[in-house]
């Protein structure tokens, strides 16, 4: 969602569709304009421009396909690629262990 006001912990954002209050508690102040990614009521990071154009891609993606239709491209940067381990667990593979 996008900031677009502000009075002390709580901000008026819009994800370009809908307004909602929410709370700043965890990121602390900041400008109208500024992209976050928000979860039950409260931003929980500070993300760019481009990110929110991602995520806002995947959202309408996902809800494209539960009414039948398709992801088109939204999903493109993770179908290009080969799964991946976290690095953790990458770590512990390649040290030969095959168990928690």
């Amino acid at each position: 969602m996008r900031i677009l006001s502000v009075d002390g912990i709580a901000a008026r954002a819009s994800d370009g569709e809908t307004e909602a209050l929410i709370d700043l508690s965890l990121t602390g102040p900041l400008d109208p304009g500024t992209w976050v990614l928000t979860f039950l009521g409260t931003a929980r990071e500070v993300i760019s421009a481009e990110e929110a154009a991602r995520i806002a891609a995947a959202l309408q993606a996902l809800r494209s396909i539960m009414t039948g239709g398709d992801a088109g491209d939204a999903f493109a940067d993770i179908e290009a690629r080969a799964p991946s381990l976290p690095p953790h667990l990458e770590a512990a593979r390649a040290a030969g262990k095959h168990t928690a």
